[in-house]
């Protein structure tokens, strides 16, 4: 599935990942992505602390980041969010545009219109 080409790569929904790096409980990914399986169902919040990702070290937070800036620029942009729960199980639904720009919204401090490493740390530790 491509997602949109950026400076000529292309993104692409992910293969089934296995965010274990990051010290997450497969049992509680699946029970947090369960919660959100209806359109507009879905609270980054909500899903952080499920997932056990606010109570993970900095580093594991930087870790998680890095495999959702698939594009690897240093910014989790709009496109990416968009496919957030897919970073956890390919099989998980795209946000919708509401969802996606609610998460965008509360992460992107300095209205860049991206979420840099720092932003998504104070978005999950806050």
């Amino acid at each position: 599935m491509h997602l949109r080409v950026k400076d000529g790569q292309s993104l692409r929904a992910k293969p089934e990942l296995n965010m274990s790096f990051a010290g997450l409980n497969d049992a509680d990914v699946a029970a947090a992505l369960a919660a959100c399986t209806a359109a507009d169902s879905f609270n980054h919040k909500a899903f952080f602390a499920k997932v056990g990702l606010a109570s993970k070290s900095n580093d594991d937070v930087k870790k998680a980041f890095y495999v959702i800036d698939q594009d690897k620029s240093g910014f989790i942009e709009e496109d990416e969010l968009k496919l957030f729960l897919q970073n956890f199980s390919a099989s998980a639904r795209a946000l919708t545009d509401a969802e996606t720009k609610a998460f965008l919204a509360d992460g992107d401090k300095d209205g860049d219109g991206m979420i840099g490493v720092d932003e998504f740390a104070a978005m999950i530790k806050g």
